[in-house]
């Protein structure tokens, strides 16, 4: 992220006084994760829109089972499709299991020996209460698996509740990795429920919109991680603070209509699924206006950051950068009437704009000393 110094410990002075070496140890280890956790989020997006622009969204018909008969797909069977589906379901392993060795982590780092520990009871209590709750579902005919899933996510979320509530140093930190864990686990369930409703175009739609704010999740993470606990002031004029904001809502508005108008277009993920019948040239037309005025107010603050010299300025020409070539890759794609590579990037593009404009909000403060 913008910093470019040692990462600052998220432990406490009286723990890093105890053991410099080893906090500075486990800093490294939690960095390496972070980012390891970041291009996770953003690469199963890329596979996410590859099984959607390959038609291969119902290659593996079933879930968590690929077919009725098996886990894994058979090539003479489900074709490559079904390799393409599968491997997304198994890159959503990859990020979950990189989102809990995050979570774990922070746990040790700053909760000691007795978080980790209640954390993984916790854990262990919320595998139990979700195998039961599938033995009791199957026996009536109710999806077990999406019931066990719900479950198992209710039991991460009160674990991720009692942690922060007992472990008061650095919150930011233990709420953004519980958001992450969390978001994983939610969007496997998501995933199931896509598969199971055959592709349903507004299912997709969010599964992605909640993949997107993932990535800015674990870019937030990034920063908080390089940055100085304590309290934070405004580094900015409130001008520029509302003018920043106001970008955010534009850049929402643009990947909402984005989301509609991926979800009208010829890429449903499998030949046999209907769209929502929206008009998607009239909703392409739609989506692009707020995408030139998020243009035009991402150019407006990055002058005017770099004339104050005001504390974003470097990221914002990042997001100048991103931005613009998100609107020439959508032009491009809307032109040669929407090739599933161009839109691929398009989708990849849009996630990293919303983790850049993340990292441009997180400069609007800064550390403040503390009074003795």
């Amino acid at each position: 992220m913008p910093e470019t110094t040692t990462p600052a410990s998220p432990c406490t002075p009286e723990r890093e006084a105890h053991s410099p070496a080893r906090s500075t140890l486990w800093g490294r280890a939690l960095g390496v994760l972070a980012w390891l956790s970041f291009l996770a989020e953003t690469i199963i997006i890329g596979t996410g829109g590859a099984v959607r622009l390959t038609g291969s969204g119902l290659g593996c018909s079933e879930w968590p089972l690929c077919t009725p008969e098996s886990l894994v797909p058979i090539l003479e069977v489900d074709g490559i499709h079904g390799f393409i589906e599968f491997g997304n379901r198994l890159m959503t392993g990859v990020v979950g299991a990189i989102a809990l060795a995050v979570v774990l982590l922070v746990l040790h780092h700053l909760g000691g020996r007795r978080a980790l520990t209640s954390a993984l009871w916790f854990a262990l209590g919320g595998i139990l209460a979700a195998a039961a709750a599938f033995a009791i579902a199957s026996p009536f005919q109710i999806p077990a698996f999406p019931v066990a899933s719900a479950v198992l996510l209710i039991a991460v979320i009160a674990a991720a509740v009692r942690a922060i509530r007992t472990v008061p140093a650095r919150r930011d930190l233990m709420t953004l990795a519980w958001i992450t864990l969390i978001g994983v686990v939610a969007q496997a369930l998501v995933g199931g429920i896509t598969v199971l409703t055959g592709l349903n175009p507004f299912i997709v739609g969010f599964h992605y919109a909640s993949s997107l704010l993932l990535v800015c999740v674990t870019a937030a993470f990034l920063v908080r991680l390089r940055a100085v606990p304590g309290p934070r002031a405004r580094a900015v004029p409130s001008w520029f603070a509302i003018l920043s904001h106001v970008t955010g809502l534009a850049l929402a508005v643009t990947i909402f209509f984005g989301i509609l108008t991926t979800g009208s277009g010829p890429h449903s993920g499998d030949a046999e699924v209907f769209r929502h019948g929206f008009d998607a040239t009239v909703l392409a037309h739609v989506h692009s206006w707020p995408g030139y005025v998020l243009a035009v107010l991402v150019l407006a603050l990055t002058v005017a950051a770099w004339v104050l010299r005001l504390e974003p300025r470097k990221w914002l020409l990042v997001l100048v950068i991103a931005i613009t070539v998100q609107v020439g890759v959508g032009v491009w794609q809307a032109r040669e009437g929407l090739p599933p590579l161009l839109v691929g990037i398009h989708m990849v593009l849009a996630a990293l704009s919303a983790a850049t404009y993340t990292v441009v909000v997180l400069h609007l403060k800064k550390p403040v000393a503390r009074e003795d």
